[in-house]
């Protein structure tokens, strides 16, 4: 008989969730979001939600429903070497090359940048940025009683000082609504939808999902029916925190903007919104918060990746890949916050969409028995589209990286495929891709990656 679970427990796990999906990109984009949607503030919001509440949810619970025991595994059923494949850029993008560099330029922006002249910013950066993952290096090698004690205290304290902000910002509002500038006057949804993509919360479910449920099975529970009922309960827990915090945290950008003025990424804005509220006093202790929360991010993404690796590669030690994933981190946080969300979008186009359909394939693979063709030919379509979306997105930022191919295929693209022109056109394919591979008389079933 399977142990009964007490709400205190999907409570716990629900918090451990929200730990680790609450990072540096929590913040700073759905407050640039509220800036620029102004008046539109409800669809923008409710299209972000989506994507970075709905999705990691589904991303968790695909993984409680699936038994899979890691990306891996999960990814393994369109065919074990896109499983490698898929798993090695996803840890990539949520580790060294966007995400946890991040966890460094963003307390950096928010904390230091607006007290240093803007010549030394760059000297300034690689100092802080160096004995960041420094005290990252050395914590991850031994992770478990730091995390812990974060988790404990610094967490809830960081919650605690940004609750306090937004209940002033809320009680003492900056100003009114401004007036939508960009996407965000006609597509409001759609471009809210998309900006939720810079959290890279879907792609972390889909590299955390296993924590939980290890989480669980460590409870004693391994009926797979409760270890899904415990999975969605917990989810819904942490989802729930984090869209109440989304909320407040994206009111707090559009009452701003006539008081502090806009800025070119969210990190300045919140420093500016805590600087106006208390001084250089509620600016400094916001940063010290943000810079231990990051830690802890930090120091999680580095032992899950390093963990990965050393799985892929058991011939380098995991210590070795701390110390490597370390470095690599540090030299791309010293490119600044700007450009590490310039290079991430592109990458987030492109992936994005194969970690969405592996996910409702995942949810939805008991109508078609695990066919390994519906998902081969699923995620194939899917791909021919979102390669473009990142080519594209990849365009706007560096017009040289033109290809004539690749645009004469987008110019068909935009002609012909339904939805493409707000960035969705893989949704048919898609589906499309489901119904081929469904038919398709060769196809054989689930994967196993020995």
């Amino acid at each position: 008989m399977q142990k009964k679970i007490s709400f205190s427990t999907y409570a716990v796990i629900g918090t451990m969730l929200f730990g680790m999906f609450f990072g540096a990109g929590n913040l700073i984009f759905p407050i640039q979001m509220g800036q620029v949607a102004g008046t539109n503030f409800w669809p923008a919001l409710i299209g972000f939600l989506v994507t970075a509440i709905g999705l990691p949810f589904m991303g968790i619970l695909a993984f409680g429903l699936s038994g899979s025991n890691g990306l891996r595994e999960l990814a393994g059923r369109v065919h074990p070497k896109f499983g490698v494949v898929f798993a090695m850029a996803l840890y990539l993008t949520i580790g060294p090359f966007f995400a946890i560099p991040r966890t460094a330029t963003v307390p950096f922006v928010v904390g230091f940048e607006p007290f240093i002249n803007p010549e030394h910013v760059s000297l300034y950066l690689g100092l802080f940025s160096f004995v960041f993952f420094a005290i990252v290096y050395y914590f991850s090698l031994n992770p478990a009683k730091i995390i812990d004690y974060i988790g404990k205290y610094l967490t809830p304290a960081f919650l605690v000082f940004l609750f306090f902000l937004i209940i002033i910002a809320i009680v003492k509002p900056m100003g009114h609504f401004g007036t939508p500038t960009g996407d965000y006057s006609q597509l409001a949804f759609i471009t809210g939808f998309k900006e939720g993509y810079n959290t890279m919360d879907a792609l972390a479910s889909l590299a955390f999902g296993i924590v939980v449920i290890n989480a669980i099975k460590g409870l004693g529970i391994t009926d797979k029916k409760t270890i899904a009922k415990a999975t969605w309960k917990s989810g819904i827990f942490a989802m729930a925190l984090m869209m109440l915090i989304y909320g407040l945290i994206t009111y707090m950008g559009a009452s701003s903007v006539f008081t502090i003025g806009t800025f070119d990424n969210g990190g300045l804005i919140f420093a500016k919104v805590a600087q106006h509220y208390f001084g250089q006093f509620g600016a400094i202790l916001l940063a010290i918060i943000i810079v231990l929360a990051c830690l802890k991010t930090s120091i999680g993404l580095i032992t899950s990746c390093s963990e990965f690796f050393n799985s892929i590669f058991p011939k380098v030690s995991y210590k070795i890949f701390v110390l490597i994933l370390s470095l690599l981190s540090f030299i791309i946080a010293n490119f600044g916050l700007n450009n590490i969300i310039q290079y991430a979008v592109p990458v987030l186009m492109l992936l994005y969409p194969l970690a969405i359909v592996l996910i409702l394939l995942t949810l939805s693979s008991s109508f078609f028995k695990l066919k390994q063709s519906v998902y081969a030919a699923s995620m194939l379509l899917t791909f021919c589209v979102s390669f473009f979306d990142g080519y594209s997105t990849l365009v706007e930022s560096l017009p040289g990286a033109t290809i004539p191919l690749f645009e004469s295929l987008k110019a068909a693209y935009i002609e012909y495929l339904p939805l493409y022109s707000i960035g969705l056109g893989w949704i048919l394919p898609a589906i499309v891709g489901a119904i081929i591979g469904n038919f398709w008389p060769t196809g054989s079933k689930k994967a196993v990656i020995q």
